[in-house]
């Protein structure tokens, strides 16, 4: 699955416990540049690789924080910052008309539908929806940044396994539209 690779930086760092921040920020960054550069290779534009980018920047500012300050006031933060980081890139996808969505599905929709309407609406749709639940839990994870680990954590995975539901059952819902109307067509 394409977003699982997208954001597997993102998940590492979420689920390595707090205790081992840096070493989870750097895997986190070595996880997003390995994933980069094949990409990169295979001809991908960088305005597709756009959380993949911005995940390598994240990771490498909180990597040299992480080493340099491991006792940093911004640690409790961090989680909050990484959603929050995540709410503006998804954010910045769709303010250059790129939704980040969208060259994650090309890579699984054949090319001649790309240029189709309701295909480029689904993918605001879901940027939109991803950009919300990275907002949503940016704000919980700022109020609980001096919680119960374990309820940051719970906070970190909903604010992903959201909109990866709402993604599957959408663009189920979507195909399931589509298909239709195509048969109706064919009537």
């Amino acid at each position: 699955m394409s977003y699982l690779r997208t954001f597997a930086p993102w998940i590492v760092y979420a689920v390595i416990p707090s205790q081992y921040w840096q070493w989870s920020a750097l895997i986190a960054l070595v996880i997003a540049v390995a994933g980069i550069v094949p990409q990169l290779r295979a001809g991908r534009s960088l305005d597709s690789l756009i959380i993949d980018l911005g995940s390598a920047a994240f990771f490498a500012v909180v990597t040299v924080l992480a080493f340099a300050d491991p006792n940093t006031a911004l640690h409790p933060y961090l989680p909050a910052l990484s959603s929050g980081v995540l709410a503006l890139i998804a954010g910045f996808s769709l303010l250059i008309r790129v939704p980040f969505t969208l060259p994650i599905a090309k890579q699984t929709t054949p090319q001649e539908f790309w240029d189709q309407p309701l295909f480029i609406r689904t993918a605001y749709v879901l940027t939109s929806v991803w950009t919300a639940s990275f907002v949503v839990g940016a704000i919980a994870l700022t109020a609980l940044a001096h919680g119960s680990s374990g309820l940051r954590t719970t906070v970190q995975v909903l604010a992903f396994v959201i909109p990866v539901t709402f993604t599957l059952r959408y663009v189920a819902h979507v195909q399931g539209k589509a298909r239709a109307a195509l048969g109706e067509l064919a009537d």
